[in-house]
């Protein structure tokens, strides 16, 4: 398939762009234009709802390997929770001495780091899991990620989100909502990424969520204060470990690999985050931003912070845990801690038991040595589907599992897997199920990506 450059892609916007500007001009003033437009149908060979670490990811990917892609995103840049969320550390792309994601996630955060400065070493030991961070450059990020899926021929829809889902003659027909205009998208396959397994509710298939979910945080950096120069006896503990960590990210001292915990920005928790619905994500961010508020003001209230302020903030509270589909294979927490590999394992995930819970300390458990998860193709495929297919922290798993499959690396590591099964499905018409493994295999190996052993 042709790649589109990104200019062209931008010159061709901006073309559509300044024949409507023309046309509107030489009517003059109207008080009747149209609030809300109703477009014609769009065909696609391959629907990608959600444009953060596993979408981005899933759309280059079915978009190299020829297939024409639509990435459908209801934010205004792409990225998720590395862009928007502010968790600019996506790990964890090595284990035990080597890289185990690779594919266009490695690709595109690589490019990031060459950008910005060195990776730090892999070749050690992880001992803690922050010692094998990447923090990249959030801006940087979501405008490389653009970037390649322009490139890639891949269709980017800003501030546009599905309100119904159909499958029909062996297609999905899907309308979309979004500023000013209605569509409906026409497809084969379907990537649901999500995260809150949202596609996957409204085309039917059951979802699973449990009764208390994990914390959020809301990510954010302070100045104006010396730490060096404060009398810590006289700051709360609660503040202590806040401080230091903006301290030491505004002197460019917060490098990963320095045997220090890696927390790139301040953060508090945010108890009950869910992004599920507009309501709820609305209270989230809403939770998440008064807490920082109260945190200036009780600051500016302590010896050598009178002059504190806010110099950055991340516009989302970052959600950890909302919706899960009901899947076709449950990962379980024995499938993850014992690094089981499947017949259908497509890529690793190498990540701490990392459960958030409310008002009591992080359960974290680490893999023994040279144990690596593995994550099945089953898992990414909602029972009784067809030509759909997930990626992303939706996958199908219990909790435990779930809290060190959620991460940004493994996530890419999906995306991957689940663009390739969707061109795959479509160029021999037929569902992700029932692609052939070994020509999957060879389809992600072809575009850099690694392979579990053994399978």
């Amino acid at each position: 398939m042709k790649k589109i450059k990104r200019r062209s892609a931008i010159k061709s916007i901006g073309a559509i762009s300044l024949g409507m500007a023309t046309s509107i001009s030489i009517r003059g003033e109207a008080s009747n234009l149209p609030r809300y437009k109703e477009d014609d149908r769009l065909i696609t060979d391959i629907l990608v709802v959600g444009g953060g670490t596993a979408g981005v990811v899933a759309a280059i990917q079915a978009g190299r390997a020829g297939c024409k892609t639509i990435l459908v995103e209801n934010g205004s840049q792409l990225g998720g929770t590395i862009t928007t969320g502010g968790v600019v550390f996506p790990g964890l792309f090595h284990a035990w001495g080597r890289r185990i994601i690779g594919g266009p996630g490695w690709e595109l955060t690589r490019e990031a780091i060459d950008l910005e400065h060195g990776f730090p070493n892999f070749s050690q030991p992880p001992g803690r899991h922050w010692h094998h961070q990447i923090r990249v450059n959030g801006p940087l990020y979501a405008m490389l990620a653009e970037e390649k899926c322009l490139e890639a021929g891949v269709q980017i829809r800003y501030y546009e989100t599905p309100t119904n889902v159909e499958f029909k003659d062996n297609n999905w027909i899907v309308d979309i909502q979004g500023k000013g205009v209605g569509k409906q998208i026409v497809c084969n396959q379907i990537i649901d990424c999500t995260g809150n397994a949202a596609v996957t509710s409204l085309a039917g298939y059951n979802v699973l969520k449990e009764t208390v979910t994990q914390p959020g945080s809301i990510l954010f950096t302070l100045g104006g204060y010396d730490y060096e120069s404060l009398d810590l006896e006289l700051i709360p503990n609660e503040f202590r470990n806040m401080l230091r960590q903006s301290w030491r990210i505004l002197r460019g001292s917060s490098a990963t690999n320095d045997n220090q915990p890696f927390t790139p920005y301040g953060f508090h928790v945010v108890n009950g985050a869910d992004s599920t619905t507009s309501e709820s994500h609305t209270l989230a961010n809403i939770q998440g931003r008064t807490l920082v508020l109260e945190t200036l003001r009780k600051l500016r209230s302590l010896p050598g912070c009178e002059k504190i302020k806010i110099m950055d903030m991340r516009p989302e509270t970052a959600v950890r845990e909302t919706y899960r589909i009901d899947g076709v294979y449950k990962v379980s927490y024995d499938d993850y801690v014992n690094g089981n590999i499947f017949e259908d394992s497509m890529s690793y995930s190498f990540y701490p038991i990392d459960l958030w819970r409310e008002g009591q300390p992080i359960l974290q458990e680490y893999l023994e040595k040279d144990i690596i998860a593995t994550v099945p193709l089953r898992a990414l495929i909602p029972k009784g589907s067809n030509n759909f297919i997930v990626a992303g922290r939706c996958i199908s798993s219990d909790r435990m599992a779930n809290s060190a499959l959620r991460v940004q690396a493994s996530c890419m590591g999906m995306g991957q897997t689940a663009g390739a099964a969707a061109v795959l499905a479509f160029n021999k018409g037929t569902t992700p199920l029932d692609v052939p493994l070994d020509e999957l295999r060879r389809l992600i190996e072809n575009h850099g990506g690694i392979l579990p052993q053994g399978n």
